[in-house]
């Protein structure tokens, strides 16, 4: 079975709305990790828009499964990680005007800084994984980094239109994974998948685990998180068993 981890960041949003005490993302990742999720993300954000310090400090204390936690790679966030120590951190690129992440990290641009955020991290034996896109150059520099594994940014499959623009995604998808794998490294991915979609990328043999927060948690306003937890699961495993 393909590990999922739920986002919650969107439990957050809701409540930040009002700045009132719910809905809480804590008993949202409560209900998602008893109907089967493997562990729980969160994006801390240094704006703080949705999830706050306090939200990392109680799932930290509360969870039973693992904690994922976003982040840009900044040394406020770093701090944050080296004192809660999550399961794993997850380096992400952040821009303050935008609504969510727009694309994968360029580690061209800052590979020594990723070396040395990643040393930090590990000393803490807390793992280290890079949101990236599929180019191969960028699975190269993560691997040069010394990441535990890459997160294929799979927004833009999420956003096609046709069915061949869908094919051809998910051609790089596969390669990349096929890739990164023969590298050494963990294939994980996420970013709009939903229940539909998720299908044919869990299909893929490399991918090991998936991110999605925004669809499972938009469908628990309809059916509740323990039942859209359980129909993402269902889709996934619809996935896995087209594997070769």
């Amino acid at each position: 079975m393909i590990r999922l981890f739920v986002n919650v960041d969107h439990v957050a949003t809701v409540r930040e709305a009002r700045k009132t005490v719910e809905p809480d993302p804590l008993e949202a990742a409560l209900l998602a990790e008893k109907a089967g999720a493997y562990g729980i993300t969160v994006h801390l954000r240094e704006d703080r828009r949705h999830v706050q310090d306090r939200d990392i400090e109680r799932l930290k204390e509360s969870l039973r499964t693992p904690l994922n936690l976003e982040m840009a790679a900044v040394e406020e966030m770093i701090q944050i990680a080296l004192r809660i120590r999550p399961y794993q951190v997850s380096l992400v690129p952040e821009k303050r005007q935008e609504i969510t992440t727009e694309g994968g990290l360029d580690l061209l641009l800052q590979e020594k800084h990723l070396i040395k955020v990643g040393n930090r991290l590990k000393t803490r034996g807390i793992l280290f994984s890079l949101f990236i896109d599929t180019e191969r150059e960028q699975i190269e520099a993560a691997k040069r980094v010394g990441a535990d594994s890459i997160e294929f940014n799979t927004g833009p499959y999420s956003e096609c239109m046709s069915k061949e623009e869908v094919e051809a995604h998910l051609a790089q998808l596969r390669e990349a994974s096929m890739l990164a794998c023969g590298k050494g490294l963990r294939v994980f991915a996420g970013h709009g998948l939903t229940k539909e979609n998720v299908v044919a990328v869990a299909a893929i043999p490399e991918i090991e685990e998936l991110n999605i927060g925004h669809h499972i948690v938009s469908q628990s306003i309809y059916l509740g998180m323990d039942q859209s937890v359980k129909n993402m699961l269902i889709s996934i495993q619809k996935g896995a068993n087209l594997r070769h």
